[in-house]
């Protein structure tokens, strides 16, 4: 086994050595479509799908009209996609003006408080194990252009990484589609009027939390079967507690 792992880590060098060699270590070891989009599809396909299926259980539960599922699960559908929409627009809508609020800020600092910014940049590299000359050419290196100067106390003040290109317009249609797209799975046997409708979408559901959970693998390069397990096991404690909700309310209250 220790021969077997040993042969499957050298050749994973090989193949990162080789595309370091060709220049496409970039496309070929790293995401980049991933760390743009694959969270908000994720995270929209996933919510969609657990919300409008909780609505589904609670209904189911409560054992009313399989029409109440069409009226609550596309209400449902299109006002928490929307929702989600927003929230995930604003939210990176106001990440970006932040970004862009310290960077003017540290622009001024630099150019008004060049010493006390230098020093800033000297204290950095110090803990960061320089010392003497090499500190010194660090220090002189990085204050001798603008933009690279602000970039790094962008990056080692505030924790922020300037560039990374997310379209705030962009993110929230990737949210909204794939909430659609995934929350309408659990509504297609109640659509259609399949007989036993509520098996069926407990089924269509449970493979399209599983598929999704798998699909975080793009980026994450965990096991793609841990990760469809996780995302079910989720789901199937919503769906769970809807349909507890549903049943108590039903038979207690109402």
């Amino acid at each position: 086994m220790k021969n077997e792992n040993n042969l499957k880590l050298q050749e994973k060098i090989e193949r990162a050595r080789k595309a370091h060699r060709d220049g496409t270590a970039e496309s070929e070891l790293h995401q980049r479509f991933g760390s743009t989009y694959i969270r908000d599809i994720v995270y929209g396909a996933n919510d969609g799908i657990i919300t409008t299926f909780a609505v589904v259980a609670g209904v189911a539960g409560a054992g009313l009209n399989p029409k109440v599922v069409l009226i609550l699960g596309f209400a449902n559908l299109l006002a928490d996609g929307l929702s989600m929409a927003v929230g995930n627009y604003l939210g990176t809508k106001s990440e970006q003006e932040y970004e862009e609020s310290e960077r003017r800020m540290e622009e001024w600092e630099v150019d008004h408080l060049p010493d006390e910014e230098r020093e800033e940049i000297r204290d950095i590299y110090r803990k960061k194990g320089f010392r003497g000359k090499d500190l010194d050419r660090a220090v002189e290196i990085i204050t001798e252009d603008k933009e690279t100067w602000v970039r790094e106390m962008m990056i080692e003040e505030h924790g922020v990484v300037p560039g990374m290109g997310e379209n705030p317009v962009k993110n929230a249609i990737a949210t909204f589609i794939a909430f659609v797209i995934a929350g309408t799975l659990p509504l297609f046997p109640y659509v259609f009027q399949m007989a036993s409708s509520w098996h069926i979408s407990i089924a269509m559901t449970g493979f399209a939390l599983f598929l999704v959970g798998a699909s975080r693998t793009w980026i994450t390069r965990k096991y793609w079967l841990w990760g469809g397990i996780e995302m079910l096991l989720v789901g199937a404690i919503a769906a769970s507690v809807a349909f507890g909700v549903g049943w108590g309310i039903e038979r207690y209250i109402l």
